[in-house]
């Protein structure tokens, strides 16, 4: 990840005239990749987490409460409260968790099944959650097609959920083993077109950005870094290793390729700028916040390396 998300946004700009006829699939494409992931998570996983709700819901108002109200502090005072950067570092905190945050918590020693149940849970409250967010912040200051985004939302994300998860849970699993082989390369070069395709649609306004680029890319980062900052102190009252490495990761990473989608599809195109720096941005800090794990549990022997969600 941290070299194929660059590489593709890389290819994106290099390729933008070939690539940006095709900038109207990827809704599809996001619809695949979001089927693949939801493939592999079973009712009975979702159950298991959702009995103990605190550590989702505790982890979902971090990423959607506060980072958003942080997003907006920081955009209104580099930008003005108006601007379309400060939609975008909003519209970063408010879309919904990142999937390839699955892979990191995975190597770093968490909770797969808490990751995964929260990417499902997030996703099908997206339609509501981004909507609403974006009103609240901006009210009619942005002219949002509500209705349409909240539809747009339930058909590349909550539609394409549901039915890995019931496909799952009708083949007991098998499904997931069965297509596995094909399914997760060919998911892997959905999300590589997705990435591309949306960069190869912005190239002609990111190069009119030079100049903002030296204070945006900077706060950019500083935001990202933030996201993941919260997570981890956040879940430190928790004193449990698995709950400290899935929801630093879940507050950390988010579905970039959503967030360009929707920054496209609804505001102008700078908008999308925030969003396609944090792509570049959130997957170098992912490995730099995996060694950070793990040198704070070799200190911390006090969190226990086995949680209690799993």
């Amino acid at each position: 990840m941290f070299l194929i998300v660059p590489g593709s946004l890389v290819l994106g700009f290099l390729f933008s005239g070939a690539l940006s006829p095709f900038v109207s699939w990827v809704p599809y494409l996001f619809a695949f990749v979001t089927l693949t992931m939801a493939i592999g998570c079973s009712l009975e996983a979702l159950r298991v987490v959702l009995l103990r709700p605190l550590p989702i819901v505790w982890s979902l108002s971090i990423a959607h409460i506060v980072l958003p109200l942080i997003g907006f502090a920081m955009g209104t005072v580099l930008f003005g409260a108006d601007s379309p950067y400060t939609i975008g570092f909003v519209l970063f905190a408010l879309i919904p968790l990142g999937v390839s945050s699955v892979i990191w918590v995975s190597l770093s020693g968490g909770s797969i099944a808490l990751m995964l149940a929260l990417v499902v849970v997030d996703s099908a409250i997206s339609p509501l959650v981004v909507p609403a967010g974006i009103q609240l912040f901006f009210g009619t200051g942005v002219e949002v097609e509500i209705g349409k985004m909240m539809g747009d939302l339930l058909i590349i994300v909550v539609l394409p959920t549901l039915v890995g998860v019931v496909l799952n849970q009708l083949t007991r699993g098998r499904i997931n083993e069965t297509v596995r082989p094909v399914a997760a390369p060919l998911s892997k070069l959905c999300f590589v077109a997705v990435v591309a395709l949306n960069a190869s649609a912005i190239e002609p306004y990111v190069m009119q950005l030079k100049g903002d680029l030296l204070v945006l890319a900077p706060a950019v980062i500083a935001l990202v870094g933030i996201c993941y900052a919260a997570g981890f102190f956040s879940s430190l009252p928790f004193r449990d290793h698995e709950l400290l490495v899935t929801l630093s990761y879940a507050s950390g990473m988010r579905n970039i390729s959503l967030g360009i989608v929707l920054a496209l599809g609804y505001f102008s195109p700078p908008a999308a700028v925030p969003v396609v720096l944090g792509i570049m941005i959130q997957q170098p800090i992912a490995t730099l916040h995996f060694y950070v794990l793990q040198k704070f549990n070799k200190r911390r022997t006090g969190i226990p390396r086995q949680g209690q969600v799993r």
